[in-house]
């Protein structure tokens, strides 16, 4: 992949772009072009002065947005614009559907991927752009009439929506009218050919620890999984990860949310006492089902100095580094720099910490500038959304497959003295296998 220079200040036609702009804009530009192409704990917002100080609850990086926001609790409100405000004044229209007025807490994810919309067009000085704004109200109807709303006006490309039912919804207008769509949802049933998930999605987390620790010798595996709509995804991705990357699958054991207990004591002499069986053990739960699954593999001689244990992205959380029975384990998340780089740029312009979703409107806002400003009449084509050298967004490479699921460049990070360590580097290029 090769990269393509330009001057931090000015582009060819003398507008000015952010280095992240350029970024993502070098390796946004097609093979045809010179023949070149360049995960944490859902953190609350910060409230300004005039907002209620009412706790939020947010779901960990990584899982589904339906799972773990259920309540029905009406949203705090946040400064900012009003949804239906557009942003940009630029000549291409493009759609941005979120769940503004969702009951649950979804509306808190709406405003701060809203806000990160805002702050992508800022960086990247003289987008030829205009987003339209729409509330989908968190609803498949909703989705459906916000997306008829959009095409009516002129939109090109759909960005959003946040919930699966909702990119159902509004996938189906999309479709109809020939508009391709960059989706938030993690749930994969959703994707398919012009609906394209920006998303972390677990497979991609599994695959890496998975080949990850096989790399690195291990030869046995057990999988301790959460009854979740999480656990399932991650058990069909581990049984086809294990058997590619030739780990032998010793046990796997369900158990009900937040009690591992019995599953735990089935499998104790594997993963427990003088001789484990398994060298390894898949624990992808979120931060309150690993305290529960620490005290019960306590209970069972546990020692993860001899069965190493593997998680995924829901790791990232500082409450999760501190679990004795988790010191030394592996999972796989994007590298954390550039989520923290955005996060200060984001504190800066309004005041509050944004959501851990908020880099996916920004990356798929400062790339659908980037395409405008590089493409010309062709910038949201199917060849150029699924270019295989992908594009370089604030939590690393990614690109967009033609099923509309997407690969992205993740690291490998150990557990350690109550931190965390990385101990392999996400990749800087995706290749036809990036790990």
């Amino acid at each position: 992949m090769v990269r393509i220079r330009f001057d931090r200040r000015f582009d060819r036609q003398g507008k000015g772009l952010s280095s992240r702009a350029v970024a993502l804009l070098a390796l946004a530009l097609p093979v045809f072009l010179a023949g070149c192409i360049g995960s944490g704990s859902m953190t609350p917002p910060r409230r300004v002065a005039s907002a209620p100080a009412q706790a939020a609850p947010q779901p960990a990086y990584g899982q589904p947005v339906e799972e773990a926001m259920p309540g029905q609790a009406p949203a705090p409100v946040y400064a900012g614009a009003p949804s239906g405000m557009n942003i940009g004044t630029g000549n291409v229209r493009v759609a941005l559907i979120l769940p503004f007025s969702s009951p649950g807490q979804g509306a808190i994810v709406a405003q701060s991927m809203r806000n990160a919309a805002e702050l992508a067009l800022g960086d990247f000085q003289g987008s030829d752009i205009t987003l339209l704004v729409k509330d989908d109200r968190g609803t498949p109807d909703g989705a459906r009439e916000a997306t008829q709303q959009a095409v009516a006006e002129g939109a090109e490309l759909i960005l959003g929506p946040v919930f699966a039912g909702s990119v159902q919804g509004a996938g189906q207008v999309a479709r109809q009218a020939g508009r391709p769509m960059i989706a938030f949802s993690t749930d994969a049933s959703v994707a398919g050919p012009g609906i394209y998930l920006l998303s972390f999605l677990v497979q991609e987390e599994v695959d890496r620890i998975v080949s990850y620790a096989a790399r690195q010798g291990h030869r046995s595996i057990a999988a301790l999984i959460p009854e979740t709509t999480y656990g399932t995804v991650v058990e069909a991705r581990f049984r086809e990860t294990a058997a590619r990357s030739g780990l032998r699958v010793v046990a796997i054991e369900r158990y009900p949310a937040g009690q591992p207990q019995g599953a735990v004591q089935r499998i104790a002499n594997v993963i427990g006492g003088g001789a484990p069986q398994a060298d390894s053990l898949l624990i992808p739960d979120n931060t309150d089902g690993l305290n529960a699954v620490a005290r019960a593999l306590q209970t069972v001689g546990y020692d993860p100095q001899r069965v190493r244990p593997l998680g995924t992205g829901v790791w990232n959380e500082a409450r999760v580094f501190a679990l004795p029975q988790l010191q030394g384990g592996w999972f796989a998340a994007p590298d954390s720099r550039g989520f923290e780089a955005f996060a200060g740029r984001y504190r800066a312009r309004f005041n509050t910490d944004p959501t851990r979703l908020a880099t996916l409107s920004y990356d798929a806002v400062t790339l659908a500038a980037a395409l405008t400003r590089t493409q010309g009449s062709r910038r949201f084509a199917e060849d150029v959304l699924t270019n295989p050298a992908g594009f370089a967004g604030a939590d690393g490479v990614f690109r967009f497959k033609a099923d509309g699921m997407n690969n992205r460049a993740l690291a490998v990070q150990e557990v350690r003295n109550g931190g965390a360590v990385a101990v392999n580097a996400a990749p800087r290029a995706l290749t036809a296998s990036a790990y």
